[in-house]
């Protein structure tokens, strides 16, 4: 059987797969009822190279733009004019220049055009905004209606009635309607009004049912994916407003605002450069470029969609929207689609088999039928005598045959996979986690190693400067409970400690309209700025006193930041913090008590190191501060790297957040390896780990350097070992995450915030940007985006990743059960007696229950705990395992002996007698098939154990599913007889038609006793270990 079902075309790896094999599998589908409901959520290739040749092409015509002459420049553009006039309304509203104008500027990089304006200045007065205080809230609706939304041009969203119009697209239930309309001919033709119209009509109206039903169910599911992709291009910008800075939406910027940049933002409109430091900006998603560009007052143009590479700096904001060549190119992509899953894939292959087995099993029951029929009326001399009851006939047993198909060919079974995907998304968007990419959330439910961050994901990331070593002495600072605290030092080195953190920071202390100060920054920034403050420093007017000349920004390769600026009197100074490791080799002195430069010895430098040790052992993260004067050409110098002066260590504690430690013991349990990647010194890493309960060895923990200088046989051997990894660089954690995937075949979930983070989320299986420290390049290139930084939320993701996929088994078993059953009995009874006890109508119901319905009760389960106290899901694991098999085939013979029992000796067993008797039974029959599959439903909610109604009265969508299934059966048996065939029942046959279905339960407890797998450690059905056994075992 597995080797029947070894669909190598429908392989697929969740990540990072090749054109060929997505074309390879699409051409592999043969049997589909409704292609474009099966492939809704599938991106058509084709249109995808078109889109990326269109994408090229504007590409291709803004690098003209940008870089060939201005003549040339013209000629392209030939229908932008030279002159704009301002409309009254413009004026009106104080602005001095077209909306137009101002956006052409900047996308043809006109310089010449910007300096006759008077730089940026001067565009900040057309556009009425100061450059200081930003733009006034009071402004936001006016400038929106002169100047634009900041949003792009998008496809608009399908209403309902196209999804109906979608489900009618079924090649199956169109032929159905052709029957039923002829079926409502001839019978009106035979038996009259409106007797000859019922089976049609039933026909029609349950089709009706069908299509609404899968429409409501796609609508909504098309609701859920567009509320996640509103969040998924949800963008958060710093901006000065209202004198203020702040943080805003994507949406809500307007022309004038100043924006502030950091490494790894995304430019968010069209601007020109206003300040900053060493801006280097990528353009390559914008022009195809791969060369960064340096913005300064010479090259000031920052164009929408760029990343900042590096740097700081702020900007004017000049066009939003599609105004700019940004939204021009988010419009061409606006219609492509998400890749497909492999659980999509494979449900593909396995519909795909089953489909062809079922149309099979159609012909030849039509054949059979036809046959019987037709040698009948040989027998009786009556071959070439036809009325039109005959072709009533004919038409039923072909209606008969394309319901088997319509049965046959499981169109719900990839669909059940968007299903599920689709609500596990929305609920995990509402548990702070954000799926970019489906795969992602059905391949953490096969993660076997995490490596995550420290810094925000297993601490709070709510830093403060916990104690400091200054003029050596160590000084506590938590627990003061003061508004102001006085170190115990002269004022020279007070004023010296003050500089170096006002002076050299990205972050900035602003105030509210009741003047409060609050802290804009990283939180290591923002724990150094509000130390600052608590020594009674001044920010603003430390930052008036010395002017800054050049910056180079921290990042994680640097591990320091660095500025340099002019002192009022003559000279320079430079002020560098950052990983002791790095700032201590660059000092050859150190400030005494005085405030006067001492050397620097080798036994200071051991004792230095030794602070830092026990700050590190404290769990405390570590900077060093320093400075160095130069001299009065420092101005045209760059930063120097060495000959500092040494100021202060300072510990910074960062607690770890609550429920860590139970959430690292729950992936443990899970079979899930945590491993902690660093910046941070060793001994910090160490305490965090084993608080958080990752380290369990001090031997388990290793270096950057170190490891980069192991030998490929040596990282086989360590890297299985290693549970912390400190002072690492962002190609560490590359390295480390390509080794555990090749050497070990590991699925590997990898945590990243930062830029250069950027490479090793890409590589891994599952990438995990960071919500709120993250970067809008490790956003982008991550799979999923943990919105609060916490590490429970992607244990919560892991959990949510096994309940998709067990989910997806559950109703695989379910369905193919039905489909074995339904398929068989009509067949055999075709062959047999002549007739199919199950109706076409009837076989429609049976169809939505296993399909639609099926899917809506078993693919939206929620998770429970049960599911982490187990191993992964075993890479390459088949898909339909042994105990499914088992399930399936115990069932399905189970409820084929007790219908074909009752369809071949029903009546006896029955004692119907009457002239009704063959209507009864056929209803007993259908009621009793219903009801097996309404508790074989109930059956499926646990492949192995045997209590399946455990959690059940939780999980209100799969109870709303079986009642409503339950109470309908009953309406179409009591009260729609004409239609699907059916007459009233006594409750004495309901009550066996009950019974016999719930006896499914018990041959379900049998099953569960049989066992299946033949190694000495039999796994569990979908890959995992088997839970122990004793009374839990239920």
């Amino acid at each position: 059987m597995k080797r029947f079902l070894s669909l190598k075309d429908f392989d697929l790896n969740h990540k990072h797969e090749s054109e060929e094999a997505r074309r390879r599998w699409r051409a592999a589908v043969t049997i589909v009822r409704n292609r474009s409901r099966r492939f809704r959520f599938i991106p058509d290739l084709d249109k995808r190279k078109e889109t990326e040749n269109k994408t090229l092409k504007i590409q291709e015509q803004i690098r003209i733009a940008l870089y060939v002459h201005k003549a040339a420049l013209y000629f392209i553009d030939a229908a932008r004019s030279v002159e704009y006039n301002l409309s009254d309304e413009i004026r009106k509203e104080n602005f001095g220049i077209h909306p137009e104008e101002l956006a052409s500027i900047v996308r043809v990089h006109d310089i010449k055009r910007l300096r006759n304006k008077g730089g940026v200045e001067g565009i900040a007065r057309k556009v009425s905004v100061s450059l200081d205080e930003g733009v006034l809230s009071t402004s936001l609706a006016t400038r929106q209606k002169i100047y634009g939304l900041n949003r792009f041009t998008e496809k608009p969203p399908k209403s309902f009635w196209m999804f109906v119009w979608e489900a009618l697209q079924d090649i199956t239930l169109i032929i159905l309607m052709f029957c039923a309309a002829l079926s409502i001919g001839v019978g009106i033709a035979t038996e009259g009004w409106p007797k000859g119209m019922y089976d049609g009509l039933g026909i029609i109206l349950t089709i009706f049912l069908v299509v609404m039903v899968a429409a409501i169910s796609d609508y909504r599911q098309s609701l859920q994916f567009r509320d996640l992709d509103k969040e998924k291009k949800m963008i958060i910008v710093q901006v000065t407003r209202d004198g203020s800075r702040k943080k805003i939406p994507i949406y809500d910027l307007v022309v004038g605002d100043v924006v502030h940049l950091a490494i790894g933002d995304q430019v968010p409109a069209d601007g020109v450069f206003i300040s900053g430091y060493s801006l280097l900006i990528d353009e390559s998603s914008l022009t195809g470029e791969v060369d960064p560009v340096s913005i300064n007052e010479e090259h000031p143009f920052l164009s929408s969609g760029a990343k900042v590479r590096d740097g700081l700096g702020k900007m004017l904001v000049t066009a939003v929207g599609m105004r700019t060549e940004w939204g021009k190119l988010m419009e061409t992509l606006s219609e492509d689609g998400q890749d497909e899953t492999p659980l999509q894939v494979k449900l593909n292959g396995v519909a795909t088999l089953i489909g062809k087995i079922g149309l099979t099993v159609g012909v030849l029951t039509f054949v059979v039928l036809t046959g019987r029929f037709l040698v009948e009326k040989a027998l009786r001399n009556e071959f070439t005598d036809w009325s039109s009851s005959d072709a009533l006939i004919l038409v039923d047993y072909f209606a008969t045959a394309v319901t088997i198909i319509v049965v046959a060919v499981p169109e719900g079974l990839p669909l059940a996979v968007t299903l599920s995907l689709a609500f596990a998304m929305k609920k995990l968007m509402n548990d702070k986690a954000l799926v970019r990419h489906l795969s992602a959330c059905e391949t953490m439910g096969s993660a076997t190693c995490i490596c995550t961050d420290k810094t925000g994901t297993l601490t709070t990331n709510h830093m403060v400067v916990d104690r400091i070593w200054i003029c050596d002495t160590i000084q506590e600072i938590s627990g003061t409970g003061k508004s102001n605290y006085t170190l115990e030092i002269s004022e020279r080195v007070l004023s010296t400690l003050l500089q170096a953190i006002f002076q050299n920071t990205s972050g900035e202390v602003v105030k509210d309209k009741d003047g409060k100060s609050s802290v804009v920054g990283t939180p290591t920034e923002s724990a150094l700025l509000e130390f600052g403050l608590l020594l009674g420093g001044d920010h603003d007017a430390q930052q008036r006193q010395l002017k800054i000349l050049k910056v180079e920004p921290f990042n994680s390769d640097r591990k320091k930041m660095s500025v340099l600026v002019a002192l009022p009197e003559s000279g320079a100074r430079a002020f560098c913090k950052g990983a002791p490791e790095m700032v201590v080799r660059m000092c050859d002195n150190i400030v005494d008590y005085k405030g006067e430069p001492t050397v620097l010895t080798e036994k200071l430098i051991e004792k230095t190191m030794k602070i830092i040790d026990d700050f590190a052992s404290a769990a405390l993260r570590t900077l060093c501060l320093a400075y160095k004067n130069v001299d009065s050409n420092g101005s045209a110098h760059s930063i120097p790297d060495s000959g500092y002066t040494l100021i202060a260590v300072v510990g910074i504690k960062d607690p770890v957040r609550p429920g860590v430690k139970e959430a690292v013991r729950t992936c443990l349990a899970a079979g899930i390896t945590v491993r902690m990647v660093t910046g941070d010194n060793i001994n910090t890493a160490k305490a965090i780990a084993k608080e958080c309960g990752i380290l369990t060895h001090n031997d388990n923990a290793i270096e950057g350097p170190e490891f980069r200088s192991k030998s490929p046989d040596e990282m086989k051997e360590i890297i299985p070992k290693i549970q912390v990894m400190a002072r690492s660089l962002p190609s560490d954690k590359l390295a480390l995450v390509t080794h555990l995937k090749n050497m070990f075949a590991e699925v590997v979930a990898v945590t990243g915030d930062g830029t250069n983070d950027a490479p090793a989320l890409h590589r891994s299986d599952i990438g995990l940007a960071m919500g709120i420290s993250g970067t809008e390049v490790a956003k982008e290139n991550a799979d999923v985006i943990i919105m609060d930084d916490n590490f429970s939320t992607i244990v919560n993701l892991a959990k949510w990743g096994r309940a998709v996929y067990i989910n997806i088994q559950k109703f695989v078993q379910f369905q193919l059960t039905v489909n074995v059953v339904a398929l068989v009995i009509d067949f055999v009874s075709a062959c047999i007696t002549g007739s199919a006890p199950l109706t076409a109508v009837q076989l429609l119901w049976v169809n939505m229950i296993m399909d639609t319905l099926g899917a809506l009760a078993l693919a939206t389960e929620p998770p429970n705990d049960e599911l982490m106290k187990r191993p992964p899901v075993a890479k390459g694991a088949s898909f339909i395992t042994k105990a499914m098999w088992r399930n399936i085939i115990g069932q399905s013979i189970y409820q084929l002996i007790v219908l074909l029992l009752l369809d071949f000796d029903g009546k006896r067993l029955l004692g119907l007698t009457g002239s009704d008797a063959t209507e009864v039974l056929d209803t007993v029959i259908f009621n009793s098939f219903v009801f097996c599959q309404v508790f074989n439903e109930i059956n499926s909610r646990d492949i192995e154990k045997i209590n399946v109604f455990k959690g059940m009265f939780d999980s209100w969508i799969f109870l709303v599913v079986i009642i409503s299934t339950v109470v309908f059966q009953a309406i179409i048996v009591e009260f729609l007889g004409n239609f699907a065939t059916t007459v009233p029942l006594s409750w004495q046959l309901w009550l066996l038609s009950v019974a016999i279905g719930s006896v499914s339960l018990v041959v379900g407890i049998i099953l569960k006793c049989i066992p299946v797998e033949s190694t000495p450690k039999p796994s569990h059905h979908d890959g995992y270990e088997p839970l122990p056994g004793g009374p839990d075992a239920a």
